[in-house]
């Protein structure tokens, strides 16, 4: 008699596609997967870019982002779920609309507004549908400083901001908050983890050279962490040191000056 094949965790990722592969819904599911998690996708939007400039974005229709996010919750037990470039406020609303016809389960947040290479990515009103739809719904939210300071709307330039923005996004209705550091000048990145329980520091030494899809990676590892039933505290601690590691394992697969992350090689695999 053959045997069961064996349940894995499911995460679902809702973002853009990259077709350099750096970023986005390829980094999304390869993460997953160097986690031990099956990836599922909701596409939002598709990009054409590469390790130089993001040159053309589509975004896909409302309607279809909603069907793709049904089609996965109404089949597959997914443990949580992640969401990346979103690009409009239309894209808000359909993602927000499907999730609540279905049991709510740990949602990441990464409030992608602009690419490595300074292209944006958020058409106007992204920013106040991520505040007013999104934050409510946020197991937990994933900005860098930038990303911080645009959803607040003042200017973030020293480590105590990213405590207090920390606080003040928390305030504004997300569960937890993690401010990422990486834009601040200094040897070594500082992280914040503001939650309910209270304020967490991560430290790491600075990695050399400018890598693409650190932010995209970081939500994805923590997401698969969370779909394996970790704790909230211990899933960023772990994502943070496997982005860590995919830096340092990262290569150069294009003309440009960027750096892709390797989440296979970060994983031992």
């Amino acid at each position: 008699m053959t045997k069961p094949a064996p349940r894995r965790p499911l995460a679902l990722t809702i973002a853009g596609s990259d077709s350099g592969g750096g970023a986005g819904i390829q980094t999304d599911l390869r993460t997953f997967a160097a986690l031990g998690v099956h990836g599922t996708s909701a596409i939002t939007a598709v990009t054409a870019q590469n390790t130089r400039a993001v040159t053309r974005i589509a975004m896909l229709p409302a309607a279809m982002i909603e069907a793709q996010v049904d089609a996965v919750l109404d089949d597959f037990a997914v443990g949580a779920i992640k969401t990346g470039m979103l690009g409009s406020a239309r894209s808000v609303r359909a993602v927000c609309a499907a999730l609540d016809r279905h049991p709510a389960r740990p949602l990441v947040v990464d409030p992608v507004l602009v690419a490595t290479s300074g292209a944006q990515l958020a058409r106007e009103g992204l920013v106040g549908a991520i505040l007013r739809r999104l934050l409510p719904r946020a197991t937990l939210l994933t900005p860098n400083l930038p990303e911080a300071a645009r959803l607040l709307g003042r200017e973030l330039a020293t480590r105590d901001d990213l405590r207090d923005a920390g606080l003040r996004l928390r305030d504004a209705g997300a569960f937890a908050v993690l401010v990422k550091g990486g834009h601040l000048p200094g040897r070594s990145v500082h992280d914040v983890l503001v939650t309910p329980a209270g304020t967490q520091w991560f430290r790491h030494p600075r990695l050399t050279g400018e890598s693409h899809g650190t932010g995209c990676t970081l939500a994805a590892a923590i997401t698969a962490r969370l779909a394996c039933g970790a704790p909230l505290e211990e899933a960023v601690a772990d994502a943070i040191d496997f982005v860590h590691r995919a830096i340092a394992h990262g290569f150069r697969p294009g003309k440009g000056g960027l750096t892709v992350l390797d989440p296979l090689a970060a994983a031992g695999r």
